[in-house]
């Protein structure tokens, strides 16, 4: 395509958002002014949103430095933060201070596996069993139907939940740099027209809940999905209560009767005190998918005495994020995960360990706040 094609094109993209605009003000009688400030073609989101009229902007912040020694992420970062909610990155880069002050934060990816669970219909129990002998024969066939739908991704595991008439099947897939949803679910597809095709099963749904994708699940909780990943610090008493304003055995507690005692008596899934918070802000900001913050609050927190000393940890079982493909090709996401030197391939389990030890950041700080009593304080200071 000529140059003055392209140009000719790229004006019509734009004369389409703005028809669209104009036609939802004439149907609400809204002003939409600010959503038409953008600074990038349109074309740039074509594969991410439909019946575009502009731009919702979120502001923007860093919170930092932050010493990482991760096996993926190592040095020092400013990790950018996309949010509406005042006192988030004041709080987290708090957190980061007094990581940083220790020594920095050790992070590592434990796992690494997205997921996709369809559900077949079967005749009944003798029926499914025969399914899944199939299955567990069949694992070169079935591993070449996968490489017909992608040429990153790589079925690691299947596993098999039979329950009447109905036969869950727990796909886990290597996605390389993508987080991957796509692909898995393309995969999955063809894999269960083969398995259908071989053994009269009848695929009812590609995605049987049992993935479980942006929603709570123990079993996300338990096996994992996407990134599970591990941030731990350990920080002196004199920096404790230098920093925090308390002392580790209170933070201790704290953490304790809130995070773990509290969460067990609610049901809650997720132990931790807003592990979600940072989750949202991060992924907004580097082109995530944000209903996966669901999967991040699932975050345990633990705390103890280490000695003198404070020890603390996040265990985070589903970080669902990837560095190449759908919102990490905007050009401001981009910008943002150029920040913490995440963009393009080879940087998504690095990016995974950036986004726990903020977490643990955000989770130090807040607890520290609680347990010197500044928690209300802190958010009426900064206009909240």
């Amino acid at each position: 395509m000529d140059i003055e094609a392209a140009l000719r094109n790229r004006g019509k993209e734009r004369a389409d958002v703005e028809e669209r605009r104009r036609a939802a003000e004439a149907y609400t009688g809204a002003s939409l002014e600010a959503v038409a400030s953008y600074p990038f073609d349109p074309k740039a989101a074509a594969t991410n949103v439909e019946n575009m009229i502009g731009v919702i902007q979120v502001p923007l912040g860093y919170a930092g430095p932050v010493l990482i020694d991760g096996d993926h992420a190592k040095g020092s970062f400013l990790v950018p933060m996309a949010t509406t909610e005042g006192a988030l990155v004041a709080s987290v880069s708090r957190g980061m201070s007094v990581i940083t002050a220790a020594g920095g934060a050790r992070a590592k990816v434990l796992s690494d596996a997205m997921t996709r669970a369809p559900v077949l219909r079967v005749d009944g129990v003798d029926h499914a069993q025969r399914v899944i002998d199939w299955i567990s024969e069949n694992t070169e066939a079935i591993d070449a139907e996968v490489s017909k739908t992608t040429s990153h991704g790589q079925l690691m595991e299947i596993e098999t939940f039979p329950a009447g008439r109905d036969l869950h099947l727990r796909m886990s897939y290597r996605t390389g740099d993508a987080m991957g949803m796509n692909m898995c679910t393309i995969a999955s597809e063809a894999v269960c027209r083969l398995i259908c095709q071989n053994t009269g099963a009848v695929l009812v749904s590609v995605s049987g809940n049992m993935c479980t994708d942006k929603k709570p699940a123990s079993i996300n909780a338990i096996r994992g999905r996407g990134k599970t990943v591990v941030a731990e610090v350990r920080i002196p008493k004199a920096l404790v209560e230098e920093k925090l304003h308390c002392t580790a055995a209170l933070m201790a507690e704290v953490n304790t009767r809130k995070n773990l005692i509290g969460s067990a008596m609610a049901g809650s899934m997720g132990c931790n005190a807003h592990a979600a918070n940072m989750v949202a802000a991060v992924y907004i900001a580097t082109g995530q998918d944000p209903a996966q913050v669901v999967e991040g609050s699932l975050t345990l927190t633990t705390c103890e005495v280490d000695g003198e000393d404070l020890y603390m940890a996040v265990r985070m079982p589903a970080v669902e994020v990837g560095t190449v493909g759908g919102g990490t090709r905007l050009p401001a996401q981009a910008e943002a995960l150029n920040l913490i030197g995440c963009g393009g391939e080879g940087k998504a389990r690095k990016l995974a360990e950036v986004v726990a030890v903020t977490v643990l950041a955000g989770e130090l700080s807040t607890i520290g706040a609680q347990a010197a009593g500044h928690l209300g304080k802190a958010h009426s200071q900064l206009g909240r």
